[in-house]
């Protein structure tokens, strides 16, 4: 025992763990130059999308690559819930322009794109070959990555993912697709519309609680990124989404956003997210406006097995609960992230997104197929389970 009576710890046992990184990260507005200065000269392969483009928020990042003379082929075709024919145009596009680097710009959308090109580039595999986790292991072009949203936490993570054929979304997740290097930039989000900023909000905020109760790989140094994470996006998310020009809030969530996806491209997102794919996938549905729609009946199906855990998240949520019993701060957990989604003004209902009761049975089937997700979970969710989870949604 020490001398105030605790116990020792100085020379307890260390679980063991493994925590992989992610990029060099720079944060701030104006740093386009030094983040290319870790890029090699020659061609770049500049991937983003056309509303980006319209809105003009491209147009700083083109302006400084022209004045560092590289030759850019710009691939904007990107589109929510990239297709694998989008993904292996980039490809194309990057190949027969000999491109020496791949920029991705924007959110989730084409930074995934951006992963998945500059490795497929580099190292000439074949993508059929590298659907999983830890199959790809050659080598990738050097890749940069600037995410215009706080929410995916793509610029951190070894994670793509794909919308295959029949809307079933492939993932690769291997540490080649680690970017080199990745900006958070909070002038870049200001232009984001009301919706976009509350649902990608609430994608990180979901990554942030299921990698803290993830059934896998969770570690101390996974939980302390998501806790952080939890409180920097829960304080900040409503501000944000009420005053769109407040860097403070914008630039609080990008943190959040990234460390959340540190957090849980080491310890992996679980049934929420198995839930909120096959949305995406069948109905096109964004992808943090689909884990609003699933987190309150997935937290309340994992309730008891997971009880502690989100207990212990609870009074970042609501500082009210601090006092109360596990199960009062259970519900308070769960109430109080519902609570923030209205308060974005999410729409909480499948059918208020125009789903009909009819789909809840097929939506179910699909979700069966994300097992790399519900291993993750901190209890079964069998597809019995899942129907009645999205009749709860619906």
């Amino acid at each position: 025992m020490s001398e105030i009576g605790r116990p020792d710890l100085t020379c307890a046992t260390m679980r063991s763990f493994a925590f992989y990184p992610g990029p060099t990260l720079l944060a701030g507005a104006g740093q386009t130059e030094t983040l290319l200065a870790r890029l090699p000269g020659g061609p770049v392969l500049l991937v983003t999308d056309a509303e980006l483009r319209r809105l003009g928020l491209a147009e700083a990042l083109l302006a400084a690559l022209a004045r560092s003379g590289r030759e850019v082929r710009l691939f904007d075709n990107v589109e929510a819930d990239p297709s694998r024919a989008t993904l292996l145009a980039a490809v194309a596009a990057g190949r027969a322009a000999e491109v020496a680097s791949v920029i991705g710009f924007g959110g989730g959308s084409p930074m995934d794109v951006a992963k998945l090109a500059a490795y497929l580039i580099g190292a000439g595999d074949d993508l059929d070959a590298i659907w999983g986790v830890d199959v790809a292991r050659g080598p990738r072009l050097p890749l940069a990555l600037i995410p215009t949203t706080a929410g995916t936490g793509s610029e951190a993570t070894p994670i793509s993912v794909i919308t295959c054929e029949g809307g079933v979304k492939l993932a690769v997740n291997a540490r080649p697709l680690v970017a080199d290097v990745a900006l958070l930039d909070p002038e870049l989000t200001i232009a984001l519309p009301r919706h976009v900023t509350a649902a990608t909000g609430i994608d990180a905020i979901v990554h942030a609680v299921e990698a803290f109760t993830s059934a896998r790989l969770k570690n101390p140094v996974s939980d302390a990124l998501a806790r952080e994470a939890l409180r920097l996006l829960t304080v900040n998310l409503v501000r944000a989404c009420d005053a769109p020009e407040d860097l403070d809030a914008r630039g609080a969530m990008l943190l959040g956003a990234h460390l959340a996806g540190l957090a849980f491209s080491n310890a992996p997102v679980a049934g929420v997210h198995a839930l909120a794919y096959p949305l995406g996938g069948m109905h096109h549905l964004p992808h943090g406006l689909s884990n609003a729609l699933m987190l309150r009946p997935v937290l309340e199906h994992n309730a008891e097995a997971a009880r502690e855990l989100y207990a212990e998240l609870a009074p970042i949520v609501d500082p009210a609960c601090a006092n109360a019993g596990t199960q009062g701060r259970v519900r308070s957990l769960i109430d109080g992230l519902e609570r923030l989604c209205v308060a974005t003004g999410l729409k909480l209902k499948l059918r208020d997104h125009g789903i009909a009761q009819d789909d809840v049975p097929r939506l179910a089937s699909e979700a069966m197929k994300q097992t790399r997700l519900l291993v993750n979970n901190p209890c079964e969710i069998s597809e019995r389970d899942a129907r009645r989870l999205y009749e709860a949604a619906w």
